[in-house]
């Protein structure tokens, strides 16, 4: 169980949560919900023990039984004792700890078979047998099977892995601990349609608690029967559904709003009868004082109304012209050891092209998306630049952004020189206020995705190549940027999952991996975007 009381969260001097009182018990499955930027994935950080130095948190927070976690992030090298997906998986239950224990246990008994050596390996394999150690491989691979991961890649180097492949193994990690509590963040983040399916599944299976934060509607309406919603700093519980809970939220909030616009009428009224009676008898002045207190005490209890949120708006300069093929790429081949994701891949990108990338997990998309934007060599062919092209490039993991610079000293100044410029810039993106002087670390995942944003739109790019730009975006988000990028008149080479984005996105060409395929669009790709 989490139960968290009078719980006030600050980063940054920005209030995210103030005095907030809920719990999570067995059998419990919530939402938290908000806009980007709301705090969510900071307030699940500080309810693990897993915040940074740069978050303050007041009030109580209690964990009884074990809590299983899955940051939108993931730890660089996993948490396991070895560098692999099997051994982060372990890790879960502390089986990788044990294992080793218990191997070198078993060395020390075959050299000295002693009455302790043996009470030891018996100790340690009794509690590795508890712990479900010897069904670890068959758990782990019924997991990986529903998330539609090759059992093999667990064994491969976990730094090694796509984003989609290394999102399924945290999966599978946190899945595989069976704890008492889940808090997930973003779990649906680079799953096709079939593993986003599974996994509903799964979680409607489960029987502990669970504290969700997600943008995928479709999850939040089948996976949760609470719902804890985020705004201004204030925490409001509604239960039922996430359909249930936006009806409720738009009823409370009507019902809201017209209480305020009564007390402000009636507020005018009595102010406006107060102010007729002043300066006339002694008798009307006594009244009107009496007006003026009413007005006060009108004014001091006033209903707070819930903000609607604004429908976003994004928008990116007008491209300089390029050349008429501003990107092409002869055959382009990438390996990874004995691995080959592509084998002489030919594309020639269009001066106004919108060309999406589609195909499996690990089929190569992420490799392709950065090797056209020249942060990989590939290795062999090579990736030209057309005349005039410059090149902007958004990474999944967001690894373009200075992580040592804060949100206003990654926007490049050549374009924009003066600060008011990228303030104002930054703020076009939601990223307003003190935030600027923030770190990216101490960001949300879904604002991490608009500093790139605004990046690519200080550095006056014609050629954007985009892998994933919507993740952890939320829906009013999301729609914005297929938007722009929609009327946007420069060239761009994407990779996304969000079928939405795509079809706003307009695109005119694409690109099927591992089968190397360029081909004009065709809507019916759209149910390879979710599908594979």
């Amino acid at each position: 169980m989490i139960t968290a009381s009078n719980l006030t969260v600050e980063i940054g001097g920005r209030a995210l949560v103030t005095d907030a009182s809920f719990t999570v018990g067995a059998g419990d499955k919530v939402g938290l919900v908000g806009r980007n930027g709301a705090g969510k994935s900071t307030i699940l950080s500080v309810l693990v023990g897993d915040a940074s130095s740069a978050v303050r948190a007041t009030g109580d927070v209690r964990l009884a039984g074990t809590v299983g976690f899955l940051p939108q992030v993931p730890v660089d090298g996993g948490l396991g004792l070895e560098p692999t997906g099997f051994s982060h998986v372990l890790s879960a239950r502390g089986l990788d700890v044990l294992d080793d224990e218990l191997r070198a246990a078993r060395d020390q008994m075959a050299k000295d078979p002693s009455t302790e050596n043996i009470a030891r390996f018996s100790d340690l394999e009794e509690r590795f047998r508890e712990q479900g150690g010897y069904e670890a491989e068959s758990v782990m691979a019924r997991l990986a099977a529903g998330l539609g991961l090759d059992e093999d890649l667990l064994l491969e180097d976990i730094d090694r892995l796509s984003g989609g492949q290394r999102r399924r193994v945290d999966l599978v990690r946190a899945l595989f601990h069976q704890p008492d509590v889940l808090v997930l963040d973003e779990p649906t983040n680079h799953l096709d349609r079939p593993a986003k399916r599974w996994l509903t599944e799964e979680l409607e299976r489960f029987r502990g608690g669970i504290l969700l934060v997600s943008h995928d509607l479709k999850l939040l309406d089948r996976s949760i029967t609470r719902v804890l919603h985020l705004s201004g700093s204030r925490l409001r519980a509604f239960a039922g559904t996430y359909s249930s809970y936006l009806d409720q939220l738009e009823a409370d909030t009507q019902r809201q709003e017209r209480a305020a616009a009564h007390e402000t009428a009636e507020i005018a009224r009595l102010s406006s009868l107060a102010d007729s009676m002043r300066g006339s008898t002694n008798r009307r002045a006594r009244i009107a004082k009496s007006l003026d207190r009413r007005v006060d005490r009108l004014a001091a209890q006033r209903t707070a109304v819930t903000v609607r949120e604004r429908a976003a708006t994004f928008r990116l300069p007008e491209p300089p012209r390029s050349g008429s093929v501003p990107l092409e790429a002869r055959r382009l081949s990438v390996r990874y050891g004995n691995l080959v994701v592509l084998a002489g891949l030919d594309l020639a990108v269009g001066r106004g092209d919108r060309v999406v990338v589609v195909g499996r997990n690990g089929a190569g998309k992420s490799s392709l998306l950065r090797c056209l934007a020249g942060v990989q060599q590939p290795d062999d062919g090579e990736v030209a630049l057309g005349a005039n092209a410059v090149v902007g490039y958004f990474a999944q993991d967001h690894e373009q952004v200075d992580l040592g610079a804060t949100v206003l000293g990654n926007v490049d100044d050549h374009v924009l020189t003066t600060e008011t410029e990228r303030r104002a810039l930054l703020g076009s993106f939601g990223l307003s206020g003190d935030v600027a002087a923030q770190l990216p670390a101490t960001l949300s995942g879904g604002e991490r995705a608009k500093l790139g944003l605004a990046m690519l739109a200080a550095g006056r790019s014609n050629v954007l190549v985009l892998d994933e730009p919507t993740n952890n975006l939320d829906p009013p988000s999301i729609e914005a940027v297929g938007t722009m990028l929609g009327a946007w008149p420069g060239t761009v080479v994407a990779v996304s999952h969000d079928r939405a984005f795509v079809a706003a996105l307009a695109p005119t060409h694409c690109v099927l991996l591992p089968d190397e395929v360029v081909t004009h669009w065709d809507d019916t790709y759209l149910d390879l975007v979710e599908a594979r």
